[in-house]
């Protein structure tokens, strides 16, 4: 791990990243064979082999098993939080974090986001309310995402009162303090639409923060009911906020610290720590480039649950790998939507 640590995180082609990815996570998983026994019954039930020569074998989980159980690979003792998932129906997913992993996690977030917004910590405005993150102990996924994105800020400010509400006098507040300066925002989408560009609108106001930037994440079915897609989002973010760069990036409760960053070009992008499979619904073989499917996510960082590798239940398309023409190496693709019949889950859909 400390060689990824200090290796560049979108610089590196694809061949090379896949060698040092594959021998963490065959690490992974045997680490889980040997800490977590319903992890090695599932692989010994499976026939999967311990150490895969490729991605394409590297054994997986359903997302949802995180659902019905709660998987670990720490002894009980030291389990120092346990997040829960955002779904808006069913059972929530419970990841059981210990400080090693906590840590690991935060560390590696706070890395891939200073490729976008580099290493001085900016004034921070979190379209959220102060509330969300003062219990530590545990977690939403949405007070996980806000907890970890503040790390990269300072001058924490909250733009929402405990009803959701803006908070008018603090907005003005920050923006007398810091217009026309660096400043970082981050919402999830929906909240950031509905309770901060919509009262914007509403009220005939403008934020001068044209050198902010936005990073946002959460699902975008509520959006999309509204017809608003991603162009769109941006083009009301620079309208009303008067931000030029917005990055939506895209992540899971059960994988949080392995995001995958929206660039310049609109293309998600899989960092040095973390990467993606594209698999066939039905018989779940690999697809290539241009091909819609469920997405595998590997994670180079759960060492507390076994989650290194998991399938999701939603449906993406590979762009292609080592050409964006952003220059950022490795693959990229994009999010299609949910499985047919899969719970919406998003962080933002489950605000009311």
């Amino acid at each position: 791990m400390e060689t990824l640590l200090t290796s560049p995180i979108f610089h590196l082609p694809q061949a090379d990243k896949k060698a040092l990815l594959l021998a963490r996570l065959n690490a992974l998983t045997q680490h889980h064979i040997n800490h977590c026994s319903p992890y090695a019954r599932v692989l010994q039930a499976f026939g999967w082999d311990a150490q895969a020569t490729d991605y394409d074998a590297i054994p997986y989980l359903a997302a949802r098993l995180f659902k019905l159980a709660q998987w670990q690979s720490v002894p009980s003792g030291d389990v120092f939080k346990v997040l829960t998932s955002s779904g808006t129906t069913g059972m929530p997913s419970r990841i059981v974090l210990d400080k090693e992993t906590a840590a690991l996690q935060s560390k590696v977030l706070v890395k891939i986001l200073q490729e976008f917004v580099g290493k001085s910590r900016l004034p921070m405005l979190l379209i959220e309310q102060p509330a969300l993150i003062q219990d530590r102990s545990g977690f939403s996924a949405r007070g996980a995402g806000a907890l970890g994105l503040s790390f990269l800020g300072r001058d924490h400010t909250y733009a929402l009162d405990e009803q959701m509400r803006p908070n008018w006098p603090v907005i003005e507040a920050f923006c007398v303090k810091y217009a026309n300066q660096p400043v970082l925002l981050f919402g999830f989408t929906f909240m950031v639409w509905q309770c901060l560009l919509k009262p914007l609108h509403e009220r005939g106001l403008q934020l001068p923060l044209s050198q902010g930037i936005l990073f946002h994440s959460g699902g975008w079915k509520k959006l999309q009911h509204l017809a608003v897609d991603n162009p769109a989002f941006k083009q009301h973010c620079h309208a009303l906020l008067g931000v030029n760069r917005v990055h939506n990036f895209y992540g899971m409760v059960e994988q949080v610290g392995s995001i995958f960053v929206e660039c310049e070009q609109g293309h998600l992008h899989a960092p040095l720590f973390a990467d993606l499979l594209v698999r066939d619904p039905l018989t779940h073989r690999p697809l290539g480039v241009g091909e819609v499917g469920l997405m595998q996510v590997l994670s180079t960082i759960p060492t507390s649950y076994p989650g290194h590798s998991l399938l999701t239940e939603d449906l993406g398309m590979l762009l292609g790998e080592d050409d964006c023409p952003c220059g950022r190496h490795g693959r990229y693709f994009q999010v299609s939507g949910r499985q047919a019949g899969a719970e919406v889950r998003g962080c933002s859909d489950t605000f009311q």
